[in-house]
């Protein structure tokens, strides 16, 4: 069956403009880390992007790597695309990534511009796609000059394979010097996509600064800090969750009674705002007006549409913020 968006999507969603671009965001984006890979099931993937773009959300989020295996994300949703969404390709933002590491070898991984453009050559045949909306450098090359890499982002602008330059995990000094060589290169960045949570703040000390000195879009990755910001975890490590298992970035040493303490008070002060603890983790992040979009992940539309009901209240009072510092510091 064709499928047909909601016809009031726009009016569902805020959208942010992105620095001093002339690109707008949703205020939540889809991000496909998780779940949308070869490991999972082809129609939940299908169902959670349509249900995302029916409520508005006209950003998804991918790199080289997801999965797993790496790059079947990006094939998925390119199958994804070509099934439903060629008649809407100019009314999305699609974006990936490269810099961590896709194939063996010298040239497989980190900020070289052989890496950086064979990586995007790769995922646009994945995409099925001319071009990507944003492409980012993933993380920053320490043994890389950063004008190369942020060379082969100008190159990739100009080569027309993709309309916007961005980085992700920059530091601020580096996030400060990239975006000087993109803007003589006549390339400016456009945004910048770090860690950032009420558990993850590193951002506020400086880079949020400089995204605003600079013109460039914030876009927050991991809102819900692998999940401990949800309810998940109010009564110890369940069985399933990604703390419980051996792979992943989330570790039962990271769930320390400390940790369990504070996400018990902060879903305290969510009950009182009638919502619940992951839906304050992201439009708390929203407060600060330098932050264009959060970018969450799902594996249910039911999950997608909890979070998208974030939006219902995100206003905080004074009140509310000294709480939820207070819990934080």
């Amino acid at each position: 069956m064709t499928y047909q968006p909601d016809s009031s999507r726009y009016q569902q969603i805020q959208y942010n403009r992105c620095g001093r671009s002339g690109v707008k965001l949703p205020a939540i984006s889809l991000g496909l880390w998780h779940n949308f890979g070869g490991v999972d099931v082809p129609e939940n993937c299908r169902a959670m992007i349509r249900h995302a773009f029916s409520s508005g959300i006209t950003h998804f989020d991918l790199a080289n790597n997801y999965g797993p295996p790496p790059g079947s994300a990006e094939e998925n949703f390119g199958i994804i695309l070509e099934k439903d969404f060629r008649p809407y390709r100019d009314e999305m933002i699609i974006s990936t990534k490269a810099g961590y590491a896709m194939w063996e070898g010298p040239y497989g991984e980190w900020g070289s511009r052989k890496y950086l453009l064979s990586s995007l050559d790769q995922s646009l045949r994945r995409l099925k796609l001319d071009y990507v909306d944003i492409f980012y450098s993933h993380r920053p090359d320490p043994e890389t000059p950063l004008e190369e890499t942020m060379g082969a982002l100008a190159q990739a602008v100009k080569q027309g394979k993709a309309l916007y330059a961005g980085i992700s995990n920059y530091p601020a000094d580096k996030t400060k010097l990239a975006a000087k060589i993109l803007r003589e290169l006549g390339t400016p960045c456009l945004i910048h996509q770090p860690k950032y949570s009420m558990f993850e703040r590193w951002v506020e000390n400086g880079l949020l600064d400089v995204a605003e000195e600079e013109g460039m879009g914030v876009i927050a990755f991991s809102p819900l800090a692998q999940g401990l910001l949800t309810d998940r975890y109010l009564q110890g490590i369940p069985e399933g969750s990604r703390a419980s298992k051996a792979h992943g970035f989330l570790k039962q040493k990271d769930i320390t009674p400390e940790k369990l303490s504070k996400i018990k008070k902060l879903n305290d002060i969510a009950i009182a705002r009638n919502q619940t603890l992951a839906q304050m983790a992201i439009v708390w992040l929203l407060k600060d007006n330098r932050v264009t979009s959060v970018l969450i992940g799902a594996s249910s539309v039911d999950q997608l549409r909890n979070n998208l009901d974030a939006l219902k209240n995100s206003v905080f009072s004074k009140e509310d913020l000294e709480k939820i510092e207070g819990v934080l510091r």
